[in-house]
Order: C-alpha cells, then sequence, then structure tokens
C-alpha cells in the first residue's frame, strides 16, 4: 500500500460518519440536483438484475436499485461506511479495497452491471480495471461517473496529478483531508482503452442553474477478445 492509498483510507475511516449523514441527509448540491438522478439513468439503460457497487460507501447506489428490484453487492475498503450500508440493507455488502477484489473478485460472481460512482480515487487503478473485465456477465456494463475534469480543475494546471480535497464545503465536520488523483479526459479514455474497455457512450451532466458540467459519466463495455 502507497503513502497516497493509506491516506485516502484513513480520510474515509476518519469520516464515514460526516459522510453518511451528508448523502443521507442530501447536503451535497451536485448530488441532489445532479450526479445521483445521472448515475440511476444511466443504469436504466441496460440491464441490471445484479449490479456491483465498487465503493458504494453507505450504500445508498444499492439501496436505490434494490429498490428497482435489482440484486446487489457493495464492496468498499472502509469498514465503518460499510457497517452504516449493512445497518441501511439494500444488498449485501462487503469490505474490499482494490487489492482484494483483483484477487478475490471471482467470490463475488458475475454481473450484468458494474458501477463506479465517484469511486476511482487512486492512480494505478489500470490493475482493477483490467480484472473489472472478469466481473462482466455476457452483454453487461461498467458505469464510471467521476468529476468532470475541465469543472475539477479548478486554478490548478490541466495534468494528471495528485489533488487534496479538504472538505472545506462541509463546514468542519469532515476532519481528515483526502488525496485524490486528477486525470484529463485524454488520460481517462487512454486507460480505458489500455485496460480493454471500449466506450459506448460519454455523457457531461450538467448543473440546471449554471449550465456546467458537474460529472462525466462513462458507459462501458469489455473489449472483444
Amino acid at each position: 500500500m502507497t503513502d497516497h492509498d493509506a491516506r485516502i483510507r484513513h480520510s474515509w475511516q476518519a469520516n464515514a460518519d460526516a459522510w453518511t449523514r451528508a448523502v443521507r441527509e442530501q447536503r451535497i448540491e451536485s448530488r441532489r440536483l445532479v450526479t445521483d438522478a445521472a448515475i440511476l439513468a444511466a443504469v436504466a439503460e441496460g440491464p441490471a438484475q445484479r449490479a456491483l457497487d465498487i465503493g458504494c460507501g453507505e450504500g445508498w447506489l444499492c439501496r436505490a436499485l434494490a429498490a428497482r428490484g435489482s440484486e446487489c453487492v457493495g464492496v468498499d475498503a472502509s469498514a465503518p461506511l460499510i457497517e452504516s450500508a449493512q445497518a441501511a440493507g439494500g444488498g449485501r455488502y462487503e469490505v474490499m479495497d482494490y487489492a482484494a477484489l483483483i484477487a478475490h473478485g471471482e467470490s463475488l460472481g458475475q454481473f450484468d452491471l458494474l458501477v463506479c460512482n465517484f469511486a476511482l480515487l487512486d492512480d494505478y487503478i489500470a490493475p482493477l480495471l483490467g480484472a473489472l473485465r472478469e466481473r462482466v456477465a455476457p452483454g453487461g456494463r461498467l458505469l464510471i461517473q467521476t468529476v468532470h475534469p475541465w469543472t475539477a480543475c479548478g486554478d490548478e494546471p490541466y495534468a494528471d496529478g495528485w489533488r487534496l480535497e479538504t472538505f472545506a464545503a462541509f463546514g468542519g465536520e469532515f476532519s481528515t483531508p483526502m488525496p485524490w488523483f486528477f486525470r484529463t479526459l485524454e488520460s481517462w479514455l487512454a486507460l480505458l482503452a489500455a485496460s480493454g474497455w471500449r466506450l459506448r457512450q460519454l455523457r457531461e451532466p450538467r448543473h440546471p442553474d449554471t449550465g456546467k458540467p458537474c460529472s462525466l459519466l462513462l458507459d462501458l463495455q469489455p473489449l472483444a477478445g
């Protein structure tokens, strides 16, 4: 585990309760107005009888999909978040980080739908993306929703690199900052192609008032062969 990996994990351990409250009380405007609905709309465009939510957090997406009739499995590296998810129900939840998912993902079986909803925070995710191809049933899809590179770039250079989320917008409730790896759009597309994924559709869900993109939503299928 790298230093960045350890810091990401520590942040989600320390901030688990604050994050659970923020999500369940719908405090995050972009999620409330745009991105939650965007991922659900993308899910509805294809089969989702059996879904795997990678980086499921406190389980909101599994609960939403279960309410629509999906059998859901949620995995996350944060044990406190998995405990919150298990208490709320809506699916099967397991503590599982990237390495465990790569090494032991076959124990989960295959899925019509894989979802990474704001969950790919590390720099070296190519092995995970490659391993996820084995978790997709024939005809299945991978949905990745992440920060929009142009919007999230802010005043920083438009180049791949580590950034720091301080959670300042949450008014001090989050105790521990979180490093995360920024990718340009070009880097995202190159990474996915190199990891064996074909882009079916690219969406840019936008804020209803500003018109600015709130996220980048990638709909993918494994490359043949």
